[in-house]
């Protein structure tokens, strides 16, 4: 049974499964790190789907999509327009502030 865990990683590791979501064999028979168990499956998942572009595949899938490509290309005119915004990062945002705001329990007299 343990070749047969060894032989999943393996095939999992060629199917572009990255080597850091693999668990150790172990890890599955010995029932001590499930959760890296189960992030090996989801990495499999988003690995089909990513592999399997070409002949679709109806589904079902496992796990979330992963994120496409999606390069953009801005003009000058427009990187320079950006430049002139203030960021909120700056401490401005737009006249708010906590006021009446109350966090965690109040004080009891």
């Amino acid at each position: 049974m343990m070749e047969n865990i060894n032989n999943f990683q393996e095939a999992a590791k060629k199917y572009g499964v990255a080597e850091i979501d693999v668990f150790q064999t172990v890890d599955l028979w010995e029932r001590r790190n499930i959760p890296q168990v189960t992030q090996c499956i989801m990495a499999l998942g988003r690995a089909v789907r990513s592999t399997n572009r070409n002949y679709e595949f109806p589904g079902p899938f496992l796990g979330p999509k992963p994120a496409e490509k999606n390069e953009r290309e801005f003009t000058e005119e427009q990187l320079r327009a950006g430049e002139t915004i203030i960021n909120l990062q700056y401490g401005t945002n737009k006249g708010a502030n906590q006021s009446g705001q109350n966090f965690g329990n109040t004080r009891h007299m």
